[in-house]
């Protein structure tokens, strides 16, 4: 938190004209191309991280889907996931978050701009209302971030159990899976410590439609959860709990 808060003063100086140009972008969409909102969002990053010390080293780039649109499903250690995949992800995406969290200063404009979906965590008819967009979305080609683990409160470098709604609409998309391996994200924004930090984002082999459309959501979300688990473990790090 320490750090989120020193990036947000060291950034002050740029606050009076990227965050009216974030608003701009989002209220006027027909003006600016998705692709245009993007890099901005990037740019906004990319200051926060400089600013912060932050470096996000990227693998896997490679194993994202060409074509079409998909749904990526990272583990989750904290604020700065979704950040550290977008400055890493070549093509526009976007996000799906706790609704109470997105109206927080500057990741409400960041949710504006990329028109990320805001969710009612406990709310299952808004749950499946939301599933039903991105589904949608995905099938006309968009890309999102979903983290199926829901919170991340202590979680760190253990990845918690995936809960298996979350796949539904992947199902409904019949879109490409793509699991994502996040390593040490938690220490940008969700620890104390305040040196330099390193993080890792790895974007795994995509699971087509054709290879998860006969199993049952909790066989997939065990699946991607295992797949990121291994991921990890090749990296050194141990992403089981207990």
């Amino acid at each position: 938190m320490l750090r989120f808060i020193y990036v947000i003063i060291a950034n002050l100086f740029r606050a009076p004209w990227i965050i009216p140009k974030m608003r701009r972008m989002a209220s006027h969409p027909d003006n600016y191309s998705i692709a245009e909102r993007y890099a901005l969002a990037q740019q906004m990053i990319r200051y926060m991280s400089a600013s912060g010390r932050i470096t996000t080293e990227v693998e896997g780039v490679e194993n994202l889907p060409a074509e079409g649109g998909y749904i990526m499903f990272p583990n989750h250690q904290g604020k700065y996931d979704a950040l550290g995949i977008i400055t890493s992800h070549p093509a526009p995406c976007t996000f799906v978050m706790d609704k109470m969290k997105s109206r927080r200063f500057l990741i409400n404009e960041l949710v504006r701009l990329l028109y990320a979906k805001r969710l009612k965590i406990k709310d299952p008819r808004d749950g499946l209302k939301v599933m039903n967009q991105i589904a949608a979305e995905v099938r006309n080609g968009a890309r999102y971030i979903l983290f199926s683990e829901g919170g991340y409160h202590h979680n760190r470098n253990h990845v918690c159990e995936f809960h298996p709604g979350s796949f539904k609409c992947a199902i409904w998309a019949k879109a490409p899976i793509v699991p994502v391996a996040l390593i040490e994200s938690y220490k940008v924004f969700n620890s104390l410590h305040l040196g330099p930090i390193s993080t890792k984002v790895i974007y795994l082999s995509p699971i087509p439609y054709q290879e998860y459309k006969h199993m049952k959501t909790p066989q997939i979300a065990r699946m991607v959860r295992g797949r990121i688990i291994a991921a990890m473990a090749e990296h050194g790090v141990d992403g089981e709990i207990g």
